[in-house]
């Protein structure tokens, strides 16, 4: 008892409801709509995570700047302007930034019955304290350009004994 098909009647009611769209065409619009809405904030926080590592790094670097300016601040024979052109460049070549934009203050503080060197580390005795500290405006070393962290400076500090 086998029928044919075409002995089959066809008719509009028996048909089902064809669908108007399936669930994969559905589903891969609200995927779209999803990372529209999420990329943006994914990529901000992405890229904030870069910059403030950014800055971790560079402060790393200027602190190691101040204790190599500090060192050869405590050795006799140095002077003020040796010191600050070795931070400088030290700064320059770790951090890639210009040496104009880099601020070095030393600060020589007379220990007990030694007379005042005035801040100059050629006149610096035994026992001085000498003082190093670097600043470094963040705008310089940012690599993305923002306003969060324009105005900060990036600081360190040193202080040691002359020999």
């Amino acid at each position: 008892m086998l029928r044919s098909l075409a002995a089959t009647p066809t008719c509009s009611a028996c048909r089902r409801p064809k669908r108007h769209a399936d669930a994969s065409s559905r589903r891969r619009g609200a995927a779209v709509v999803e990372m529209a809405l999420v990329l943006p904030v994914f990529f901000t926080v992405v890229l904030g995570i870069i910059e403030f590592g950014r800055a971790m790094s560079v402060s790393q670097m200027v602190v190691q700047s101040s204790r190599e300016g500090a060192r050869l601040a405590i050795i006799s024979g140095s002077t003020n302007s040796a010191v600050e052109s070795r931070v400088k460049q030290f700064v320059s070549d770790t951090a890639g930034v210009a040496e104009d934009k880099v601020s070095v203050t030393i600060t020589v503080t007379a220990a007990a019955n030694n007379p005042n060197p005035g801040n100059s580390v050629a006149a610096a005795n035994t026992g001085d304290l000498v003082d190093v500290r670097v600043d470094v405006p963040f705008s310089d070393v940012s690599l993305i350009s923002g306003k969060y962290l324009k105005n900060n400076t990036l600081h360190g500090e040193t202080s040691m004994r002359h020999e």
